[in-house]
């Protein structure tokens, strides 16, 4: 025994990792119903209480909320300090909103300043949020004080600031950011310097003329001077240097380097369309009561999530995607169990909130995700506008076919499914490499790029294409297409199996790492095309079996899955790709290896046929 873990550990290559394994005549069912049991042991589905982090990187947005520690309902001003603190000399931009009035000053001189009645206008992004306003902040080496006066006519009150978002983009040259906060202001303690980076002080009054209020004009003291121990005549009473309210925020618990099981986002969501189908084919009810969990919590969390959000500013806290996200990622994608449970069983509790949730979602399928101009696929504003991932294949598509066959009007349910299918040809048009004949991960609209052909990117293609064909009808006129594209695609992943059962993470390149989440999902397309007579059992079977045993080797008696590659941005650089963290247990891969030995049982039990069918 000592002996084949030896050569498989050197077969493997990955830092001597083989798992111990259960014995040879483990069904796939039984392999994957380890990984189902662990989620539910794993999984709690609460919150915890934990203190506001204080980011001390000036690198993403960063607020100040007057409104919440002073006092709101009449108009007043007060000012809020911090220091930034650069490596070195650089000029650095800034981007600012602000309610009504707003003045900064940078070392003691201004660097902005704008009056009048201003609503806060936020632009929420796929990756970002992006702020109207903008200065240049010519910092010097070491310690830059900076001061900000803000007016409130006594509704809002704050100021956000932040340098722009790169959103998302791998960067060939890294940004210097400075640090932000207090720790090297003189005379304030180490202490204070962990509780926030503010320090603020007000109300002051904010006085009205026949044009206007005169509180920005007016300097009160901290503009003179910054001094501790000092009271100033206040609005209301003597005020002085405070903090702002540091608030408590509920955050996931033992959220790792990938994240947790339970974030929104359409990995875990694919875990919970993972389960359900798990309790379908071993026909114990814990993997629904799982997926139904997921659901509920999610759920119950979006007023949770939108206080955290909005009213406290927490504007990245726990699954604060789940509001103002307009990516597919954090709406379609992990929205398919919801609907998967709709379409499976006519009753339970909370039904009305799940047809309201999918009501929305349907809508946004159809008319709010961005789309591109002239071929009215899904696509993106990140790492630039209209980039087309191959991963929204995945992110979109599967869940336009659960929404044919979950609405009921008959024009509704053909216009999901050709959407869906014309989606495919339309991504087959923008990111398959003909040269290559795999996909790369994502093209750029506005200059050429070949981008690499990574692993899991050409697995969702396949998880796609596999889902529209088993629900499209064959005298469809995209079947053909869709159906001899998978084809091609499925030869061409056959030829780069790698001797071990495993693909690289990235297909075609030697020196790439063998990875689990691509592994799975071929495996998972190629069963079911067997299954479904699009693919020759002969030719494929082996490949498939190859793979799953491969896959075996990294699943442990306890259901622990190794050898997962992080979500992954796309870049040009395919040494981005080659250097990606592997994870034990990340979510990308789980959901992928469950669905694998879902249908590699199902192909295992139903003896396909030996030649290709429709």
């Amino acid at each position: 025994m000592k002996t084949i873990s030896l050569f498989l550990v050197a077969l493997l290559g990955w830092g001597g990792h083989v798992a111990a394994q259960p014995g040879a005549t483990e069904t796939p069912l039984a392999v994957v119903k380890r990984i189902g049991d662990k989620l539910i042991r794993d999984t709690p589905f609460r919150y915890q209480l934990v203190p506001r982090p204080v980011g001390q990187t000036f690198n993403g947005l960063h607020v100040v909320d007057f409104g919440r520690s002073l006092t709101l309902g009449k108009p007043a001003v007060a000012y809020a300090y911090t220091h930034l603190t650069s490596p070195q000399a650089q000029t650095l931009t800034m981007q600012v909103e602000h309610n009504d009035g707003c003045k900064i000053w940078l070392n003691g001189q201004v660097v902005y300043e704008k009056e009048g009645d201003h609503s806060i206008k936020l632009e929420h992004e796929e990756r970002s949020i992006e702020l109207p306003n903008q200065l240049q902040l010519t910092l010097k080496e070491g310690a830059n004080q900076l001061l900000i006066k803000s007016e409130t006519r006594g509704n809002e009150w704050r100021v956000y600031l932040q340098p722009p978002s790169q959103k998302g983009a791998i960067l060939a040259q890294k940004i210097t950011y400075p640090a932000i906060g207090l720790a090297n202001v003189p005379d304030v303690d180490p202490r204070v310097a962990k509780m926030t980076n503010w320090l603020i002080m007000g109300p002051f009054a904010n006085p009205t003329t026949a044009n206007a209020r005169t509180g920005l004009r007016t300097a009160y003291g901290p503009e003179k001077e910054i001094r501790f121990g000092r009271m100033y005549v206040g609005l209301d009473s003597p005020v002085t240097w405070t903090i702002p309210k540091v608030d408590v925020l509920g955050d996931l618990i033992d959220s790792k380097e990938w994240g947790t099981n339970y974030h929104w986002n359409y990995h875990n969501g694919g875990v919970a369309w993972a389960m359900q189908h798990l309790a379908e084919l071993s026909g114990q009810k814990q993997y629904d009561e799982y997926a139904s969990r997921f659901c509920d919590f999610q759920l119950e969390s979006i007023p949770f999530v939108s206080h955290q959000v909005g009213a406290l500013n927490a504007v990245t806290s726990a699954n604060y995607h789940l509001v103002n996200t307009p990516l597919l990622d954090f709406t379609l994608a992990p929205s398919i169990p919801f609907v998967y449970r709709l379409r499976q069983q006519p009753t339970f509790a909370r039904r009305s909130e799940y047809v309201q949730f999918i009501d929305k979602m349907l809508h946004y399928a159809q008319n709010e995700q961005l789309r591109l101009p002239g071929s009215g696929i899904y696509t993106r504003t990140t790492p630039e506008k209209y980039t087309t991932w191959v991963d929204d294949m995945f992110m979109g598509i599967p869940f336009l076919v659960q929404a044919s066959r979950y609405v009921t009007d008959p024009a509704q349910k053909k216009a999901f499914l050709d959407d869906a299918a014309s989606q495919v040809m339309g991504f087959n048009e923008q990111v398959w490499d003909a040269d290559a004949n795999l996909y790369m991960h994502a093209r750029y609209s506005n200059r050429p790029a070949k981008l690499p052909h990574w692993s899991r990117a050409n697995g969702w293609a396949v998880w796609a294409m596999s889902e529209v064909l088993m629900n499209l009808p064959a005298d469809h006129p995209r079947y053909k297409p869709i159906l001899n594209h998978f084809r091609k695609h499925m030869e061409s992943l056959a030829r780069l199996q790698d001797k071990s059962g495993f693909w690289l993470n990235v297909l075609d390149r030697p020196d790439s790492p063998r990875e689990v989440s691509g592994t799975a999902i071929f495996a998972m397309g190629m069963a079911r095309g067997i299954q479904h007579g699009w693919l020759d059992a002969k030719r494929f079977k082996p490949a498939v079996m190859n793979a799953w045993d491969a896959l075996k080797t990294q699943i442990d008696p306890d259901g622990t899955v190794h050898n997962i590659c992080m979500g992954t941005m796309c870049s040009e650089d395919v040494n981005y790709y080659l250097t990606r963290p592997f994870y034990d247990n990340d979510t990308h891969g789980l959901f992928a290896v469950l669905f694998a030995g879902i249908e590699i049982e199902k192909m295992l039990n139903n003896q396909p046929p030996t030649q290709s069918g429709r």
